[in-house]
């Protein structure tokens, strides 16, 4: 007999694992993507539309988690330890950036805002760790464009989850209880 707590916690965990899942499959589909014939290196981030719904729909653990799932199993589908490095450093300081963000008394950015910003520190985390990796600071050269394609794909990425957040409080709405105001 499950108690009540995880009877309580069923649709919530159901709900992550679909996030999980989607961003797992966008995450490995864009990996397939050749998307850097206008700027190497630079991808869309689709995955990110999950990971930016979850840090609006879910307690920040939780949204961790699913952030972390997806970079340990796309790293395991896609790629090498070094997929797996880039993708948690440009992730976690993402996270933070947008968690605290999100957070803020008021809610002064929506999420593609709050995308905005979380893509820009993705890129500057992955960045200082290709300037550790090759051991050289002229790595950072590359920064300017990797904020501007950060802001343009931020915007993407915080358009396409402010139409997923509200589908998702559409039809899950028993699953919060009181989820973050957004714009």
């Amino acid at each position: 007999m499950q108690s009540k707590r995880a009877e309580k916690n069923s649709p919530s965990m159901a709900l992550m694992a679909v996030f999980l899942a989607y961003a797992l499959v966008m995450g490995i589909i864009e990996n397939r993507i050749p998307f850097d014939f206008f700027v190497p290196g630079v991808k869309l981030g689709l995955a990110n539309v999950v990971i930016l719904a979850s840090i609006y729909l879910f307690p920040a653990r939780d949204a961790l988690k699913i952030l972390l799932m997806k970079c340990l199993l796309t790293a395991i589908a896609t790629g090498t330890g070094f997929s797996l490095l880039y993708s948690l450093s440009g992730g976690l300081l993402s996270f933070l950036a947008m968690v605290t963000l999100a957070g803020l008394p008021g809610n002064p950015l929506s999420p593609i805002g709050v995308s905005v910003i979380g893509a820009v520190a993705h890129n500057f985390g992955q960045i200082l760790v290709a300037s550790a990796v090759v051991g050289a600071l002229s790595v950072m050269a590359y920064l300017p464009v990797l904020i501007v394609s950060g802001v343009v794909t931020g915007i993407l990425v915080g358009v396409a989850a402010k139409g997923l957040l509200h589908l998702a409080r559409r039809h899950a709405r028993h699953v919060w209880k009181k989820p973050r105001k957004i714009l």
